[in-house]
This record gives structure tokens, C-alpha cells and sequence, in this order.
């Protein structure tokens, strides 16, 4: 995202991006931090503006670099900004699990507690978004959590949002919050 100052990180090898809007999908940034051989994998609505982008839609599934890759749904059941209208229609955009190192990575993009995330089996690290009016409060996402087990989650993307809410519901079940100064 544009508001971040990547200048004194390496440039990307890969980039995963979850949907359309701005503070996920930003072209200047991009531009700052990709090289000739970077890979981009995005959702279709995504490939529109970013060109340069491998396609996957949900639940398909790429290897790169020895990093598994699977699209996850992420959207909106209830929310949107008006009636009949979703912030995130199903199959716009992805969340990810990616599979490194013998080690499972859950990343949700902006989303609601979908079945789809419910569903998730073997996440060892799980980040978990959760804002309104886009995503979901912490009592929501705390709900969604405890569904996949992940062993630790980060929140993310929760300006806004109690996260000792979040991570009080979180306690029974012994699943670790870890908490960074993030958007």
C-alpha cells in the first residue's frame, strides 16, 4: 500500500494481492517495489489494472518458488454500502493460504467469516482482518477464528476496532494473539 516507505527493503519476489480497492491494490507502490522477475498473483477483477498479474481465482491453487499457494474467498455476507449492494462480492477477491517450510499461512483479505475461512483445516498462522464497515467486528472475527484453530493469528486491517475484544474472546481457546502496530 502507497502509504508504507518500502525504500529500504529488498524489492518482491512474489506479490499477492487481494482485491480492487486502493489499500490493496496500488500501482505506484507496486511499481516501487517489483524487478524484472517478480511474480504478481492476483484475482481476475485485479489482472484488469495490473497486467502484469498470474490470475487465480478461488480455490485454485500455484506453486512459486516453493511457496504453495491457494486462493481463498473473501467477501462480504451482509455488508455493503447500501442495501442489495456487498462491499465484496464473492469472487472478486482472494485471501491465501500459502504452504512454506512445512508451515501453513492463512491470509484473509477483506472479509466477513465466510464458510469458506470457517472451513480451513492445519493453519499454523492465521492473519485475520476486521474493520466496519468493510469486514467485521472483533466479536465476529474472534468467532471465525475459532472455527480454523489456527495455533497463532495476527489482526490486521483494524483501524478502529477493539482488539482486546478480539483477543479476550480468543483466550479459552488457547489460540496465541499476536498484535503489531498495522493498518
Amino acid at each position: 500500500w502507497g502509504k508504507a516507505d518500502y525504500s529500504s527493503l529488498p524489492k518482491a519476489d512474489v506479490i499477492l494481492i487481494t482485491d480492487i480497492h486502493g489499500d490493496h491494490m496500488d500501482p505506484a507502490a507496486i511499481a516501487t517495489i517489483t524487478k524484472a522477475s517478480t511474480r504478481i498473483v492476483a484475482p481476475a477483477a485485479v489482472a484488469k489494472t495490473i497486467k502484469t498479474a498470474t490470475v487465480l481465482n478461488n480455490g485454485d491453487k500455484t506453486s512459486i518458488h516453493e511457496v504453495e499457494i491457494e486462493a481463498i474467498p473473501m467477501y462480504n455476507l451482509k455488508r455493503g454500502p447500501s442495501p442489495g449492494k456487498l462491499y465484496h462480492d464473492k469472487g472478486r477477491g482472494n485471501g491465501y493460504v500459502l504452504t512454506v517450510g512445512g508451515q501453513r499461512l492463512y491470509f484473509s483479505g477483506d472479509t466477513e467469516g465466510v464458510p469458506e475461512m470457517r472451513a480451513l483445516q492445519d493453519i499454523d498462522i492465521a492473519f485475520v482482518c476486521m474493520n466496519l464497515p468493510y469486514t467485521m467486528p472483533p466479536e465476529e472475527a474472534a468467532e471465525a477464528v475459532r472455527a480454523f484453530q489456527p495455533k497463532v493469528v495476527y489482526p490486521y486491517h483494524y483501524r478502529g476496532s477493539d482488539l482486546d475484544v478480539f483477543e479476550d474472546a480468543l483466550k479459552p481457546e488457547k489460540i496465541e494473539v499476536r498484535r503489531r502496530n498495522w493498518y
